[in-house]
């Protein structure tokens, strides 16, 4: 349930943040789990380590905890297409603009693999600007492999430096 290791290093330390949906299972009892791994951390880095665990407050919407769900399912031995309409469902009940579920490999266990994919609501990928957020895995099934991606969309990043054009006017006359 781990959805991205973030990883700074500031002057001889390091800085390491886990975003996760459940982040009881990943401190553990007391905080033993956590513990245990900033020693080995600090050990193999061989500097002193910072480890804070960060929520997700909707798993719903973290393209990378969507595609480990399918897979999951999709291991169990649930209905690909079901399992995609689920997830699609679910991410746009919560707020997502838009979600595209791509499966690939063996689906249902046919001879000859293939590619199926869903979308609701837009995606738009060749905007620069759009807050689309991306997660592949893999799901090993009875069959082979079959690759998930998810792309969720969330709306539009709005630069505010960038969109102040009265400022750019006034720079060049001062010149």
């Amino acid at each position: 349930a781990v959805s991205r290791i973030q990883i700074e290093r500031p002057a001889k330390t390091a800085r390491i943040t886990i975003h996760t949906a459940r982040p009881g299972i990943v401190i553990g009892k007391k905080g033993e789990d956590i513990e245990r791994l900033r020693r080995e951390v600090t050990a193999r880095m061989g500097v002193p380590t910072h480890i804070s665990v960060a929520e997700i407050r909707k798993p719903e919407l973290d393209a990378q905890l969507v595609a480990e769900g399918i897979a999951q399912q999709l291991e169990r031995r649930i209905m690909f297409r079901r399992a995609m309409k689920r997830a699609v469902g679910n991410s746009m009940r919560l707020g997502a603009l838009g979600i595209k579920v791509k499966l690939s490999g063996r689906l249902n266990g046919a001879d000859i693999a293939r590619s199926e994919w869903y979308r609701e609501g837009q995606v738009p990928l060749h905007t620069l600007r759009a807050d689309v957020d991306y997660g592949v895995v893999e799901a090993g099934t009875t069959y082979g492999i079959l690759g998930v991606k998810v792309w969720i969309y969330k709306g539009e990043i709005f630069d505010l430096y960038a969109t102040a054009p009265e400022n750019v006017a006034g720079k060049k006359g001062a010149n």
